[in-house]
């Protein structure tokens, strides 16, 4: 082969390799496209960070006055569906021993067996629930059994003393009973 067939040679191979390395690693352009590809990449701006956080503030202004006083409504749901739960806890309780716990054995009978008054001889092993609830105040729940009211005779009486903690009261202070739940 000749040395100007051999350097002709030796060019087409240098430009196969170079059209293939373009293909495998092709070079940054500086097309528009381009350019605005690597401005998209540097992130938010100040403005676009100061619009969210205008928004986020407008939103916080508007839900949280709401929902601050909501809380001593969703506390006295609370207790109210607590309640429920420790009637049917006496409920199973009654099935089980024919009898609902005395004022003396309270509300801890659907814990563990009692010691004192009538012992109930089927007692369920375990309980009749894992623990006994305080209501949402942090207070333990008042019970009675039987109950005598001026107009009516109750088997039993769970009581929450509500927002402040004492017989009676009004609004979020009011007494919360097994027998008044559907009242409010």
């Amino acid at each position: 082969m000749s040395e100007q067939a051999q350097s002709t040679h030796q060019q087409t191979i240098m430009g196969r390799r170079k059209q293939r390395a373009a293909r495998l690693h092709p070079l940054p352009t500086t097309d528009h496209t381009s350019t605005r590809r690597l401005d998209d990449d540097r992130g938010f701006t100040f403005i676009e960070i100061m619009v969210v956080v205008a928004i986020l503030a407008i939103l916080a202004a508007l839900v949280v006055p709401r929902i601050m006083g909501r809380t001593d409504d969703a506390k006295r749901t609370a207790a109210k569906v607590q309640i429920r739960n420790l009637e049917g806890a006496l409920q199973l309780y009654k099935l089980d021993n024919g009898i609902y716990p005395t004022t003396e054995q309270g509300l801890k009978a659907l814990v563990e067996k009692p010691s004192v008054g009538v012992v109930p001889k089927k007692w369920k092993i375990g309980g009749y629930l894992p623990k006994l609830p305080e209501d949402p105040w942090g207070n333990p729940y008042k019970y009675l059994s039987p109950v005598q009211r001026a107009d009516q005779k109750l088997d039993y009486e769970v009581t929450s003393l509500g927002t402040d903690g004492e017989v009676g009261g009004e609004g979020v202070n009011a007494d919360i009973t097994n027998w008044n739940l559907d009242k409010e």
